[in-house]
């Protein structure tokens, strides 16, 4: 993967350590995940060791090492979520993916990340599919919202 840095390091001309996870943001906003290759860029950019950049990055559940799926199902395991039967639900998706956490399926149809909470506990539990948030879901809201993409994945073939 050939990465462009250079604008991103023109907006952090003083190459700060502060500003380590602005720049790690913006390369995930442009490349959709921090590869290797970024964060060697970025380490030789701020002079500090690409080791110390993974303690950072592992340290925050918004950074993603690998891409994902078109469809990224981003499944909320926050305590209203968890009581409400996230646990239940990542079973069911696991199964209906073929993914773990932080997979991303051969075909690169489908990817999978439990968070720790979205701020929405009144609406648990809830899955987040590409920025759309799909609240109170249940066991059979779940399987039909899979199926439906599926189904729609399938008529464009």
């Amino acid at each position: 993967m050939e990465i462009d840095t250079a604008q991103i390091f023109q907006k952090f001309p003083n190459r700060r350590r502060e500003d380590l996870i602005p720049i790690l943001q913006s390369t995930q906003d442009i490349h959709g995940f921090l590869s290797e290759e970024i964060v060697n860029a970025v380490a030789d950019y701020l002079e500090i060791s690409a080791n110390k950049i993974y303690g950072v990055a592992t340290f925050y559940d918004n950074f993603r090492f690998g891409p994902v799926g078109r469809y990224h199902f981003r499944l909320c395991h926050g305590t209203a979520c968890h009581v409400a039967g996230a646990a239940t639900l990542l079973k069911e998706l696991e199964k209906l993916l073929n993914v773990s956490d932080r997979e991303t399926d051969k075909k690169g149809l489908f990817s999978l990340e439990v968070v720790n909470c979205v701020g929405a506990c009144g609406l648990a539990p809830l899955i987040e599919i590409n920025d759309q948030f799909y609240t109170n879901i249940t066991l059979d809201k779940l399987k039909d919202l899979v199926g439906s993409i599926r189904d729609k994945e399938n008529s464009t073939l």
